[in-house]
């Protein structure tokens, strides 16, 4: 493994990191609910009196930063090495595991860890494992 050093960003990535923990911070605060998306998308599908105007707020917010921001910014090269059919599998085993898990790595990761949550800190463990264990097989026993 190599670095690139010159597209190597510590100080952005840190402010991202400082901007993502206190919006959680002051979601929880405010609201008395975790930022975790998987669970806000799925109050979405199962609607509760009341309840969906935020939702649809922190939504439509994850939806138009990215493109606010690309106003700004240079945009990256988008490069893709995978064809529809495996990003539609990564999709769905996405949604099973955030499903079986309980939450996603907003959820898990980010708030539950901050709350020192033990389920949290063991789900964030399982979800980093299979990660490095998928691009292990990936890039080193499939040659992919």
């Amino acid at each position: 493994m190599s670095i690139d050093w010159n597209a190597f960003t510590p100080v952005p990535a840190l402010i991202g990191g400082a901007l993502i923990g206190a919006a959680a911070a002051l979601f929880v605060v405010l609201n008395g609910r975790i930022a975790g998306v998987s669970g806000i998308l799925g109050g979405l599908l199962r609607p509760a009196a009341g309840d969906v105007g935020w939702r649809i707020a922190f939504v439509a917010g994850l939806v138009a930063a990215p493109i606010a921001y690309a106003e700004f910014a240079p945009r990256p090269e988008i490069r893709v090495d995978a064809g529809y059919a495996m990003l539609i599998v990564a999709g769905l085993l996405v949604g099973v595991g955030t499903r079986y898990g309980a939450g996603c790595t907003s959820g898990h990761g980010v708030c539950g860890i901050s709350r020192l949550s033990p389920r949290s800190i063991v789900a964030t463990l399982a979800f980093m494992a299979a990660g490095f264990a998928t691009v292990f097989v990936a890039r080193h026993l499939t040659g992919a």
